[in-house]
């Protein structure tokens, strides 16, 4: 399965409107049976940005719930922050989605917004608010000593069911 790589920038017009880049439409349409008519976004439960995935994924994530072992509150808070929160955006023939005012005042989005790839989903930032985010992030990644190696042998020892 395709997953969502890189940022990109792309300006908001008058309307509302913004672009989806196209290697993002591309992995839409393949976890969408080929069609990438639509996407999900809601406010970022960490981040002033907003998440971004397929119909699919929220079905997975949603299935994934159900199997949690959670307590009445803990489901309550995960149903209200990301299913009550969530709107169903229709990409139109040209590749974009306007997004919706509430959303775009959220994560500070006026003139342009920042796509960035996070695996299976994406984000949609203020482009200034991410660059200083991925740069803590960088400064956070290095004291942590994070490295691709240490992720591999992490998945190593993680046992398979």
């Amino acid at each position: 399965m395709a997953v969502f790589l890189s940022t990109y920038v792309n300006k908001v017009d008058r309307k509302g409107r913004v672009s989806v880049p196209a290697s993002f439409r591309a992995v839409l349409a393949e976890q969408s049976a080929g069609v990438a008519d639509g996407v999900i976004v809601f406010r970022s439960l960490q981040h002033p940005a907003l998440e971004a995935c397929s119909e699919r994924h929220m079905e997975a994530l949603a299935e994934a719930l159900e199997k949690a072992d959670l307590d009445d509150e803990t489901r309550d808070l995960w149903e209200t922050n990301v299913f009550a929160g969530s709107v169903l955006l229709p990409i139109d023939a040209e590749g974009r989605v306007i997004l919706p005012q509430d959303l775009a005042e959220f994560a500070g989005i006026t003139e342009n917004a920042a796509f960035v790839g996070r695996n299976k989903v994406f984000q949609i930032w203020q482009p200034e608010t991410f660059r200083a985010r991925a740069e803590q992030a960088r400064t956070q990644g290095r004291n942590a000593g994070l490295s691709l190696s240490s992720l591999t042998a992490a998945a190593r020892r993680t046992p398979q069911p």
